[in-house]
């Protein structure tokens, strides 16, 4: 079986801003390429585990990190009041843990709120590459400069 993550973390250096906002020797940060909620980041380990028990210490320390930078990178680009983080892994082609880390907006819905938000992919609606490329540009800017931290 195919492995998603992986194949994208081979093409490291020839991803678009959209696959690779931000990244540590551990861990990739990408938008969700089947969301239709701005934001919706994915913070991948750059080696294959498909268990969060399979994480050496460093990238486990390093994930945590990773999760509140992105949160309050996402408390500024979207104005969101809070995140969620969520890790399954369950998807055929997506067993590769990764982490969904989700700005839940101000004004969503009450029926997108909570496990309501998995509403928000393969959505009809989802954003195309170019409005994921604007907002991966506004999180490496919010990230810049180590202003949340540095995850390493």
């Amino acid at each position: 079986m195919e492995c998603y993550p992986c194949r994208k973390n081979d093409e490291f250096d020839q991803l678009p801003p959209r696959e690779r906002i931000a990244a540590d020797a551990w861990w990739r940060v990408a938008h969700g390429f089947n969301s239709a909620l701005p934001g919706w980041l994915i913070l991948v380990p750059r080696r294959h585990v498909t268990s969060i028990a399979e994480l050496t210490d460093a990238e486990a320390s390093a994930s945590g990190l990773w999760q509140v930078r992105l949160s309050r990178a996402l408390a500024e680009v979207t104005g969101c009041a809070k995140t969620y983080v969520m890790q399954f892994a369950e998807k055929e082609g997506f067993a590769h843990v990764h982490f969904h880390v989700v700005p839940r907006l101000p004004d969503l819905a009450a029926d997108r709120r909570g496990p309501g938000v998995f509403r928000y992919l393969d959505d009809d609606q989802r954003l195309s590459d170019a409005e994921r490329d604007t907002i991966a540009a506004d999180l490496r800017a919010a990230l810049a400069g180590g202003r949340y931290g540095s995850p390493g």
